[in-house]
């Protein structure tokens, strides 16, 4: 027989429903709410805060406080006991609230005569919406049973939320998936795009979280339990995994085997919840409870929770991978994060990836570049806010992301778009013009690639070649190791497609933020200078042995250009150099045609390699100054740290004096040097190199048209005045000073 707090949390999670259902204004209705569950739990208070935006929580229903204080009392996100419960997810039951640790007197609110005070989160799934408050002037602890009534009744309002439950309540509350909302993250990929939001995974949305026969709901929820334990234990069972992934899926098995985890959301369904809703209440309550352990291997379970409370959903709902709905025509897509596998599976249909999660580094970063597709990272909580077919607009260079955006702002934006697209024609017709400065010098402009979907750019662009040919990316979205004849068709139809014209192919740079699926993950506490690139080649030769060789194939006679990635002092360029001859000898025993020419190049990616003895520079062919590793080894910031990388301008004197110091060394052995990475896209930066002695640049294929376009209207040897000026003066960065310069130049 249910105990009498059941029954009565039932009463009042129908009644609340009723109410949430009702036709009701938003004020009025949020009102409703407040007096209800304060008669419910016979409490003097029950006041109800939301937040305002992702800093600021505001009153917006009470009863028992001063009814003109509802819309005025506001505090920040950790102010206060209310804003503690919102900052923490964790409740907070005090029967003396003015000795609590950070308290604040809301003297507007009438709030002085009430000592217990019992606030638990709105929350739902890691987002925060608000706090539930009762007070009473005795003073007392709230117990265990009125606890955790309260956290139910919270957690169906989170659910309303989703129905625009709050909707109107105040100028200052905002209905979830409702509303306007504007994210900032980071640049991934630069460009801008316009479209509807299509979900990598979309979320299970709960119609009704209230339960009418509790008895009922147990029965589903013990089936999809005992259903997902089978389909873990099936995961296991698998003759394909590893050691480490079979740690990994026991780790999964214990949270799906926790007697706890399943008490819990059986409670939760017999005070009046719905199979699906208690899932997402012992999910939120897990997350928030985590989400606040220091210690990072906890945190990183999360994972583990969120998935199998995902995987539970979905069979409590029917509401599979494939929920039936159809991608927009103009699919921008959203998710915590993404391999570069299903990224190319969606392939150039996309028109813009918003991510979570992700680096500047990432695999879905570099395909993203490779596919010219507008990539913001770091967009916090976007895949919880956003649902499938709400209009978005991504702004890769500035690394903002509006969802559901005002027609005032989609019109600015569009202007935007308009303004690019007026200059992309503009440099389209200099596509068959040489990159001449006025001062007669001229630029070799190469573009990066790593997908056969590029090499169309070569024609489009206008550039010269490929001056950077990722290969790490046909290991990355592949399952195993690619055979040698595979990876020699490829490479072969990729000469093909460049039609004669150079392609630089990089070996295999893998380590670091590239980890290939089939690679055992190295624990090294700094993986950017760890065991990585031409290190992971050397010490495992017959991988780069059988890349090689898959090169020499690929080549049938025609001209090949091979460079080695993270080279950092003359031997391991010697060793490496020493594999590619023994590939070349064994490919010329079995019979097989050389390339007609070879050139042997390295990656500067590490300040060593310019100290390199002379020999290293007149044995090389060409060197190619890797720019993103090279600025954060040369500043010794992170180039995953979003609050370092930004730091350090390119245009630092002291920069651009060490690239100077290397187009000398090159000068001296007659080594030809171009310069390779973002940064080589930029046009004030690519002046900045070509006027320092660099005759090739190597970019994206959207950045060649704005790049030739300025090089063409400056005179290359005053802006090497300005940089020399600004260096010998001891300023900090030539920036300013060149882009006086440039602006003289009209």
């Amino acid at each position: 027989m249910p105990h009498r707090s059941e029954t009565d949390s039932r009463a009042l999670l129908r009644r609340l429903r009723d109410t949430l259902a009702s036709k009701a204004e938003g004020q009025a209705r949020l009102n409703r709410i407040v007096a209800l569950i304060a008669e419910s739990l016979m409490t003097e208070v029950c006041s109800l805060y939301l937040f305002r935006d992702a800093e600021t929580l505001e009153l917006c229903a009470t009863m028992g406080l001063k009814p003109e204080s509802v819309h005025k009392t506001r505090m920040r996100l950790g102010e206060g006991l209310v804003g503690r419960v919102a900052r923490t997810g964790v409740p907070i039951n005090t029967g003396d609230a003015p000795s609590e640790k950070g308290f604040r007197y809301m003297p507007e609110t009438g709030e002085e005569i009430y000592s217990s005070f019992l606030g638990v989160p709105i929350q739902r799934v890691g987002e925060k919406l608000g706090v539930l408050v009762v007070q009473s002037k005795a003073a007392r602890q709230y117990s265990e049973d009125e606890v955790y009534g309260l956290e139910v009744v919270a957690m169906v309002l989170a659910e309303m939320t989703e129905l625009g439950a709050f909707t109107g309540a105040g100028e200052g509350t905002r209905a979830l998936h409702v509303n306007p909302v504007m994210f900032r993250g980071g640049t991934g990929q630069e460009g801008t795009a316009e479209g509807h939001v299509w979900l990598h995974e979309p979320r299970v949305v709960i119609t009704n979280p209230v339960a009418d026969d509790p008895e009922r709901e147990t029965e589903r929820l013990r089936a999809a339990v005992n259903q997902l334990r089978v389909s873990v234990d099936d995961l296991l069972a698998a003759e394909s995994l590893d050691k480490d992934q079979k740690q990994v899926l026991e780790a999964y098995r214990m949270f799906a085997q926790s007697r706890g985890w399943a008490r819990r959301m059986e409670e939760d369904v017999a005070r009046g919840l719905s199979a699906e809703a208690a899932v997402e209440k012992e999910q939120s309550a897990a997350r928030a409870r985590l989400e606040q352990v220091p210690d990072a291997y906890l945190r990183d379970r999360l994972h583990d929770l969120d998935d199998l409370s995902n995987r539970l959903l979905r069979i409590l709902t029917g509401q599979g991978a494939d929920t039936g709905a159809q991608m927009p025509p103009d699919p921008v897509l959203v998710a915590r994060n993404i391999g570069p596998a299903e990224l190319l599976e969606y392939g150039r249909s996309l028109k813009g990836v918003v991510l979570e999660e992700g680096s500047v580094g990432s695999h879905a970063a570099i395909v993203a570049r490779a596919l010219a597709i507008p990539l913001v990272i770091h967009a916090e909580r976007i895949a919880s806010e956003a649902l499938n077919g709400d209009r978005i607009l991504v702004d890769g260079d500035q690394g903002i992301v509006h969802l559901r955006p005002e027609e005032t702002v989609a019109a600015a934006f569009r202007d935007k778009m308009a303004m690019q697209a007026r200059a992309q024609e503009q440099y389209a017709g200099l596509r068959h013009l040489p990159a001449e400065a006025r001062c007669g010098t001229t630029i070799g402009l190469h573009m990066n690639a790593g997908l056969m979907a590029d090499l169309p750019s070569l024609e489009g662009s206008g550039a010269e070649g490929v001056g950077l040919f990722r290969t790490e990316l046909q290991f990355l979205v592949r399952s195993k190791v690619p055979r040698r004849e595979e990876l020699a068709a490829l490479y072969s139809r990729v000469m093909d497609a460049a039609k004669g014209r150079r392609v630089a192919f990089r070996t295999l740079d893998i380590g670091s933020d590239k980890v290939l699926p089939y690679m055992k993950p190295q624990d090294e506490p700094n993986p950017a200078m760890g065991w990585r690139a031409i290190r992971v080649g050397l010490e495992k030769p017959g991988v780069l042995r059988m890349q090689l060789q898959a090169l020499i194939r690929a080549a049938q006679g025609r001209p090949l250009t091979v460079m080695f990635p993270f080279v950092a002092q003359a031997s391991e360029f010697t060793a490496a150099r020493a594999q590619l001859d023994q590939a070349m000898d064994h490919e010329a025993r079995m019979g097989r045609a050389l390339p007609s020419s070879i050139e042997v190049g390295v990656m500067l990616e590490t300040p060593s390699l310019a100290f390199a003895p002379r020999a290293f520079f007149e044995g090389v062919d060409f060197i190619s100054i890797g720019g993103n590793d090279l600025k954060q080894f040369f500043f010794a910031a992170d180039r995953e740290n979003e609050r370092v990388r930004r730091r350090y301008d390119t245009l630092s004197t002291a920069f651009l004096d060490f690239l100077r110091l290397v187009v000398r060394r090159c000068g001296d052995t007659n080594t030809r040097l171009s310069f390779c990475g973002e940064d080589a896209g930029r046009p004030i930066e690519a002046v900045a190199f070509a006027a320092l002695g660099l005759r090739a640049l190597s970019m994206r294929p959207a950045s060649i048209g704005p790049v030739k376009s300025l090089i063409r209207q400056v005179d290359l040897a005053g802006a090497r005045e300005v940089i020399e000026g600004a260096i010998a003066r001891g300023e900090d960065s030539a920036r300013p000073f060149l882009m006086d310069y440039l602006r003289t130049q009209g």
